[in-house]
């Protein structure tokens, strides 16, 4: 490669880099490296990130930035901080942050109440941990909607492959009104720091919820849930088999 070669390479990835920059306010690692190997990749992740994180859908931003904190401290992402700042400038306050860490370590020690379900309940027949998780979850919301708090509590959920914990979660956000479109935004923003796989599972276990008529879903919903063939390469290769 020549000198001029590289030295126009170099600028190329500047400016491509300079525009991530100015489109987000910040850079990290992974910009630069997809940039330099995979410029098609980036493009497409960034196509994507601004559809999940960015491009107005259902929430408001404040509730939008309320579960990604919730998203953020499940799964350990300490340079987000930009949502800090977002969640500051879309009118959070420092009480809220409190009710945020709160409810998500209450969704994080879930599996305490699931070891009293599965092996002392015929020691404390009056004790109902499921129950008691959700009115835990509605001390610690305070002045915060509890369609809020399920929707983050649900995100949490889905990070943590925890899915008896979700689908309790999400009949609880049918029961207290939360709307089916911000529940899907708000299980969609853990797609990347949670993972795609969490969320293709965070999807089937709504999916079965629906099915079974767990809860009392939207037309569109159970139209989606009926909708046979969705279990992936394994029931079409069986299905071919047959």
């Amino acid at each position: 490669m020549s000198a001029s070669t590289a030295m126009s390479d170099s600028a190329a990835l500047s400016e491509r880099l300079s525009a991530v920059r100015a489109k987000r306010g910040y850079l990290l690692p992974h910009h630069g490296l997809m940039a330099i190997s995979a410029p098609a990749l980036l493009d497409a992740y960034d196509a994507a990130y601004t559809a999940i994180a960015l491009t107005d859908r259902t929430l408001s931003h404040h509730d939008r930035e309320f579960v990604w904190l919730a998203i953020l401290i499940a799964t350990d992402e300490a340079i987000a901080t930009h949502h800090i700042a977002k969640f500051r400038a879309a009118g959070g306050s420092d009480a809220e942050v409190e009710v945020i860490l709160t409810l998500t370590a209450l969704a994080l020690g879930f599996e305490a109440y699931r070891f009293v379900d599965r092996h002392w309940l015929p020691h404390l027949p009056a004790c109902q941990p499921k129950a008691s998780y959700l009115a835990a979850l509605r001390l610690v919301a305070q002045d915060v909607p509890m369609r809020l708090v399920h929707m983050a509590a649900a995100a949490t959920h889905a990070c943590k492959a925890n899915w008896d914990a979700l689908a309790l979660q999400i009949v609880a956000a049918y029961e207290d009104g939360a709307a089916e479109l911000d529940l899907a935004e708000a299980l969609s923003l853990a797609m990347f720091p949670g993972s795609v796989p969490h969320f293709v599972e965070a999807a089937r276990v709504w999916r079965e919820l629906i099915a079974a008529g767990k809860v009392e879903a939207s037309e569109p919903f159970r139209t989606w849930a009926a909708m046979s063939g969705q279990g992936g390469f394994d029931e079409a290769a069986a299905a071919q088999k047959r």
